[in-house]
């Protein structure tokens, strides 16, 4: 086996290692004996769990913020968006779910960078982008596209941890109830000033939307998807 291929071989073998046990109770001993090599070609080809670890979860960052990226490139619309980025998100649990297991695994002590939070961030900024171009197109205040971008894309990331797990119901049901909540949420929003209430009693007690004269973000990419 050449250097390039034993390398690539302790690298299935650590992710397999660290999706099953976490970067802590994993061990160099652990992989080297499930690749049947000495810990030393471990220890030559990485320096030790915490090199091959970093090199593993920058695969996975690359290949999860890759696909999502792409699919937000591809929409024509912002519902587009939100269908194409949570189902792009959700084929890759289902595709990698050792990969997925060891993003959303606690980083090591002193690790800054490559973990799920920076692929969250990095993928809400290509959101905000949608969003804030759309919010100026139509006169909405585009200060307000961060929060939407991440709000948008915090659900999908929660429901993507609870997938992993739960494994039902299926890949295209879960991004059809996720695009649902996501797009009728934009469609209603109101942007009226903070201190607005959202909901007033009637005499029964119930509970009833307040009207309101507000415009949504929901009804510019309404508009722009019947384009």
């Amino acid at each position: 086996m050449s250097g390039r291929e034993r390398r690539e071989q302790l690298i299935g073998v650590g992710r397999q290692v660290f999706a099953e046990r976490g970067f802590e109770a994993a061990s160099v001993e652990d992989i080297a004996e499930r690749a049947k090599v000495s810990k030393p070609i471990v220890y030559e080809h990485f320096g030790g769990k915490e090199g091959l670890y970093a090199v593993i979860v920058d695969r996975e960052v690359r290949a999860l913020l890759g696909r999502i990226v792409a699919a937000l490139d591809a929409a024509d619309h912002p519902r587009a968006a939100v269908e194409r980025a949570a189902d792009a998100f959700l084929t890759y649990i289902e595709d990698e779910r050792d990969g997925f297991r060891i993003l959303v695994r606690d980083a090591p002590v002193g690790s800054s960078s490559g973990t799920f939070a920076s692929v969250i961030g990095d993928v809400a900024a290509n959101a905000e982008l949608i969003l804030a171009e759309e919010f100026f197109s139509r006169g909405y205040d585009t200060a307000l596209a961060p929060l939407y971008a991440r709000a948008l894309v915090g659900m999908v990331a929660l429901v993507g941890e609870w997938w992993l797990e739960a494994g039902t119901p299926g890949r295209h049901d879960v991004a059809a109830h996720l695009v649902n909540l996501a797009w009728n949420g934009l469609k209603d929003l109101r942007l009226g000033p903070p201190d607005h209430p959202p909901v007033s009693g009637d005499d029964s007690g119930s509970l009833k939307p307040v009207a309101s004269t507000a415009t949504s973000p929901g009804d510019a990419v309404q508009g722009v998807a019947s384009r």
